[in-house]
């Protein structure tokens, strides 16, 4: 593979990785990012240093690796992101049993 090749490969890599980018209008769309610049600028250069490419693609592992544990930590603490009712609740309707009914302090069913 050349140069240019595994470095065109390395800059989409990069931008992969990236979080996307809202969808809100189209003017704001052609509008690129302050890291997407960024990218760009240390891409564009005319002979980037062998170590800034290896780096870069240290960091694209380093990213892919990150998504891949906030899924799979995601995926097996599924009660991670409820708050502590919803939890109890979903915990006592695992083994089988229903919380009962809250009512108001007013006396009044909801």
């Amino acid at each position: 593979m050349s140069k240019q090749s595994q470095l065109r490969s390395l800059y989409r890599s990069l931008l992969r990785e990236l979080p996307p980018k809202p969808l809100t209008s189209s003017s704001s769309s052609r509008t690129r990012s302050p890291i997407h610049q960024r990218l760009r600028e240390s891409f564009s250069a005319d002979a980037p240093h062998e170590h800034a490419a290896a780096q870069a693609d240290q960091l694209v592992q380093y990213l892919k690796a990150q998504r891949q544990y906030t899924t799979l930590l995601e995926r097996y603490n599924p009660g991670m992101n409820m708050d502590e009712e919803e939890r109890v609740r979903l915990t006592a309707r695992r083994v089988g049993m229903d919380l009962p009914v809250e009512y108001p302090k007013g006396g009044e069913k909801s």
